[in-house]
């Protein structure tokens, strides 16, 4: 017998119980994004890796290590996106969609990252991506983070998710703290753990966000970034907070969230949760005013965020915050080979005359106690049994599953009646 195969390490099939939740979320996310005006943009997932190289840095860990490179058959070298905004923005500019206007984008789909496989890491993941180009206030930045709020609550994961918030300054502003910075971490790189040692010259932001105990207790009296942020930047934060404050959203200022990417600028934040282990960051956000100008178009204020799919359905299977099930709501009882022959047409009729009623129809024959087993196993709230009697009287029995009431004669003419009455009532 030939070895079977097996799917790549890190890269995972979605079987139908999960797809059940990603229904459930892609629809939430779809209705919401339609409520606040938001249209979708879909990018290919391979690009030219000069495009990752120049907004994501040729010195970051998702460059040096992570991206699923290689050269196509004319030599050409090209990725697998680890991330959505750099295509995002490469697109719009193409197309000419931020010129004089602004654009209020969203997008979904597969990433890559040749990362360690753990609870909430994957090397093919999902992201929920929003970008918005042409608005600098802080205005925006307090919509995109309602908007996740609202999306929580949809979802039911509002008590599980807190939000973190800081400001990063404009590039010279951040120059200067990093520059300090550097200075400071000099004086205690024995005590950094190897990771933040090579990242002190080429991102020394990062260290800030090091999960190394000796590395965090090096950093105690590090200077704070908050204290290099000059007047503008500081209104942009306050107004910030003063919105937040508006609608009820608590957050915490962190003044070590710097986010992993060195294209954002002032507005940084973060949802995070305490029941996902060590991958606790649901959705992340940020300005990013000055990468439409490093990849060539015209310096265009933006801001955006994303959501890792996966661990937010993992935080809903866990707490089974939604009823996501899809059961069917009637089942078609079929018994003889007169009443399967018109099975067809009799669930295609009721499907067409009440669109929302999910109706499944038994293949296979069997007795009407096989069938009912089905029927009950399935989860269906009623049964329509047809037999060759029925057919000849043009009727069919139709027995409630759940809860109470009645089996009942309904004539075949008058089902899609009694159904649209019963999704009323039910």
């Amino acid at each position: 017998m030939a070895k079977g195969i097996q799917a790549i390490r890190g890269m995972h099939d979605v079987l139908p119980t999960d797809s059940l939740y990603w229904q459930h979320l892609e629809r939430c996310v779809s209705d919401l994004m339609s409520a606040y005006a938001f249209d979708q943009i879909r990018m290919p997932v391979l690009e030219k890796t000069e495009l990752f190289k120049r907004t994501i840095g040729d010195v970051t860990d998702i460059v040096e290590k992570e991206m699923y490179m290689f050269e196509d058959r004319n030599g050409d070298s090209l990725s697998l996106r680890p991330e959505g905004t750099a295509g995002c923005v490469r697109a719009v500019i193409e197309h000419g969609l931020i010129h004089n206007q602004v654009q209020k984008l969203w997008y979904s789909g597969p990433m890559f990252r040749h990362e360690r496989p753990q609870k909430g890491r994957y090397r093919q993941f999902h992201q929920i991506g929003v970008e918005v180009f042409g608005l600098a206030g802080p205005d925006i930045d307090a919509e995109l983070i309602v908007l996740t709020r609202r999306l929580w609550e949809k979802l039911g994961l509002f008590p599980y998710v807190g939000l973190e918030i800081n400001t990063l300054g404009t590039q010279d502003e951040r120059h200067e703290y990093r520059a300090a910075l550097v200075d400071f971490l000099l004086t205690k790189e024995e005590m950094l753990d190897e990771d933040s040692k090579r990242r002190l010259h080429s991102n020394p932001l990062r260290v800030l966000d090091s999960k190394s105990e000796s590395t965090q207790a090096a950093l105690r009296d590090a200077p704070s970034l908050l204290d290099f942020i000059g007047e503008e930047s500081t209104q942009h934060f306050e107004s910030l907070k003063l919105m937040l404050d508006s609608v009820g959203i608590s957050y915490t200022v962190n003044p070590r969230l710097v986010r992993g990417l060195d294209y954002y600028s002032r507005t940084v934040f973060e949802w995070v949760t305490d029941k996902l282990g060590a991958q606790g960051t649901v959705c992340a956000g940020g300005r990013f005013d000055s990468l439409v100008e490093m990849l060539g178009g015209r310096a265009t204020p933006a801001v955006g965020l994303a959501m890792g799919v996966e661990r937010l359905i993992a935080l809903m299977q866990d707490f089974n915050t939604v009823a996501v099930g899809e059961q069917p709501d009637c089942i078609l009882i079929l018994l003889g080979d007169l009443a399967q022959n018109a099975g067809v047409r009799i669930a295609e009729e009721l499907r067409s005359s009440v669109t929302e009623l999910r109706v499944v129809q038994n293949h296979g024959g069997g007795s009407l106690k096989s069938q009912m087993k089905k029927a009950d196993r399935i989860g269906a709230r009623w049964a329509i049994i047809i037999g060759e009697e029925e057919l000849n009287q043009g009727v069919a029995s139709v027995k409630p599953l759940r809860g109470e009431g009645e089996q009942s004669s309904v004539k075949l003419t008058d089902l899609a009646a009694y159904f649209e009455s019963a999704k009323v009532s039910a």
